[in-house]
């Protein structure tokens, strides 16, 4: 089985534990078992500085793994590609048959990028479901509001700017 069909799978296997989850007790149960004690807790102090901790945590441990299981020297190379294709395609604008061409590179670079990318999403996704599942019941239970927000708003945001922060730091393609 190739990389994409692998993920693939793993994706069918997360949306399925996601579609389940009250109908699969042990499963969460064993989640509400390990992350009541330990980010329950962080939320219970304060659900944002909660919030803003395990966004924290989770963020640095992807961007770790996007950083350590992607060759970077090669997605760096793709992007300097892409960066040219791009300068060409406004520079060409006016030439429709340019125009597809370098349209048809940028699309050939994103499918050669694509399945570096997506390597450390294959170990993350699971993981990132349960956990999300878990913030679901959580919230639901305590009806808490982050900053005002539901908590996915607030974990969108918390982590687009700690993974913009993380990228720059780790040096991450």
């Amino acid at each position: 089985m190739n990389a994409m069909g692998l993920m693939f799978l793993i994706l069918l296997l997360s949306f399925g534990v996601a579609a389940l989850w009250n109908n699969i007790p042990f499963v969460k149960t064993a989640v509400h078992t390990v992350l009541d004690p330990s980010a329950g807790v962080l939320l219970d102090w304060n659900a944002t500085w909660g919030m803003v901790v395990i966004t924290l945590i989770i963020t640095l441990i992807t961007t770790i793994l996007q950083k350590y299981l992607t060759d970077q020297d090669t997605l760096k190379t793709i992007k300097e590609e892409q960066k040219l294709v791009q300068e060409e395609l406004k520079l060409a604008k006016d030439n429709p048959e340019k125009t597809m061409a370098l349209s048809g590179k940028s699309m050939e670079l994103m499918m050669k990028a694509m399945p570096i990318t997506m390597r450390p999403a294959m170990y993350t996704i699971i993981p990132f479901v349960l956990f999300f599942r878990w913030f679901n019941d959580y919230f639901i239970a305590s009806s808490a509001k982050v900053m005002g927000m539901s908590w996915f708003w607030a974990y969108l945001i918390f982590s687009i700017v700690f993974s913009s922060i993380f990228r720059k730091i780790l040096k991450v393609h």
